[in-house]
């Protein structure tokens, strides 16, 4: 018996592990709306190259088991597998590269409620794209959240296109990323991160000594950039794997719905940005969507507690 408050306590700390990242990401248009004076693209290339960084001085401390097991992998695959995880590795950096600007500049010149939107459609486009690209099953019922979330973004940009288009091409950088990362299976996910980030800083370079300012040298600026390569990637990074050990990954699949709803919250009581009857009821119509698509596995989460 006294196994049983060990065993909820194990279960906490990885719920808690999920939770956190979420909430995490959904505050992140605090620090850029604090930097909003730079222009987006500098705010995206000090984030890249602090974030290598970061990432590859967390790797070279504490994960180098993990990157000789993924070079080991590599050297057994045939050449054909290579050329396409490499093709694939480079798709995906410039598809998270195009998620960071578009997302920093709709945070900062479009609106937050845009920003907040892209990734509460994030997850049913997402499974859009699984069911064209990948044909992957869709059911009726999910089938039917899908049509009652493009009933909203049809609302929505009745009332204003401009912030729906944002985020909606925010949220098919982010959908087709993850498409990709499904495909590329049996590398560390962390590692293939810091990969991304040095062909994303490969991809930025030439722009960056062709049209960027001069060197920033405000402090108030850096604090910002390395808040945001710290504690708005690498940590929510490490928690979101550290929560994957011990829940399913359809847990977390919902978990990010918090993202959002965090994001609006700060939009709307933080930055006191304004909603709408009309907007409100097409931000309602695809929460609706969002618990039709996902009722199966609600039902199944919820189940599992019983």
């Amino acid at each position: 018996m006294p196994s049983f408050p060990k065993l909820a306590n194990s279960k906490n700390k990885y719920f808690l592990a999920g939770i956190v990242p979420y909430i995490i990401w959904g505050t992140m248009s605090i620090p850029l709306r604090n930097i909003k004076g730079y222009m987006p693209q500098e705010i995206l290339y000090y984030r890249i190259f602090v974030s290598i960084l970061m990432v590859w001085s967390v790797i070279a401390i504490f994960r180098r088991t993990a990157l000789r097991n993924d070079l080991t992998f590599l050297a057994s695959l045939s050449r054909e597998k290579k050329v396409k995880i490499a093709i694939l590795t480079l798709l995906s950096a410039f598809l998270i590269t195009g998620n960071w600007f578009t997302y920093i500049y709709a945070v900062n010149s479009v609106s937050l409620k845009a920003a907040a939107f892209a990734y509460m459609v994030c997850p049913l486009l997402t499974a859009l794209c699984g069911f064209l690209i990948l044909k992957e099953r869709l059911t009726k019922t999910k089938i039917a959240a899908l049509l009652i979330a493009f009933v909203s973004i049809l609302l929505l940009a009745t009332g204003s296109l401009y912030e729906v288009l944002w985020a909606v091409l925010i949220a098919s950088f982010y959908a087709v990323y993850v498409i990709v990362l499904k495909v590329i299976q049996g590398l560390d996910k962390f590692n293939f991160l810091g990969v991304q980030l040095i062909l994303s800083g490969l991809m930025i370079l030439p722009l960056y000594f062709l049209k960027s300012n001069s060197f920033p040298t405000d402090t108030f600026f850096w604090t910002h950039i390395f808040l945001i390569a710290i504690f708005f990637t690498i940590v929510p990074l490490f928690l979101n794997s550290y929560a994957l050990l011990g829940m399913p990954s359809s847990a977390l699949g919902i978990l990010i719905y918090l993202n959002p709803i965090v994001a609006f919250a700060v939009a709307f009581f933080y930055f006191d940005e304004e909603i709408d009857i009309h907007q409100l009821f097409a931000y309602l119509l695809l929460l609706i969507s969002i618990v039709i698509f996902n009722a199966q596995l609600l039902k199944k989460l919820v189940y599992q507690k019983q």
